[in-house]
Order: structure tokens, then C-alpha cells, then sequence
């Protein structure tokens, strides 16, 4: 793990971005004080959802399905596909 000031993280995002691509976490510091962390974004939450959903079938009270429902009506409205796979 890295440690960081804010001025630096600043001043050097894209290599921060870059560190955190690589699976590096940063510590981001204000005054010695620890006020951020930037790390790798977690993968797959789509995968998870989908399987999630697909295991829950039938099984999710009406008012849970639907909500879920609607989510997904919004979601594929709105980028035109389906959940990410990464």
C-alpha cells in the first residue's frame, strides 16, 4: 500500500490511476490525517448480480422482483444493453 499526500495524489493523478489499474491501493493523506483510499475497482459486479437474480428466481417477494424490474428497464434504457460481464 502507498501512502500519499493530497498535493501529490493531485498533482500526479494519472499515475495514481495508473498504480490502482495495476492493483496498487493508495492512502491518500490531508495533514497527516488518512482521508481517502484508491485502489482497483472491484470486477465482474454484473456477473454477480446476474447470477444472483438467476438463483433468486421465484423465490424474491412480488415487491422485490419488481423493483428489481423496473431497475433493470431503466439500466438497459439507458445504456441500450445489459449488465457488464467485467
Amino acid at each position: 500500500m502507498k501512502v500519499m499526500t493530497a498535493t501529490e495524489a493531485s498533482r500526479s493523478f494519472a499515475t495514481v490511476l495508473d498504480e490502482a489499474e495495476r492493483g496498487e491501493t493508495i492512502v491518500v493523506t490531508r495533514g497527516g490525517k488518512q482521508i481517502a483510499v484508491i485502489g482497483p475497482a472491484p470486477t465482474a459486479p454484473g456477473r454477480m448480480v446476474k447470477a444472483f437474480l438467476a438463483r433468486s428466481a421465484g423465490t424474491l417477494d412480488a415487491d422485490f422482483e419488481a423493483d428489481v424490474a423496473a431497475a433493470r428497464e431503466a439500466i438497459e434504457d439507458e445504456t441500450r444493453g445489459t449488465w457488464p460481464d467485467a
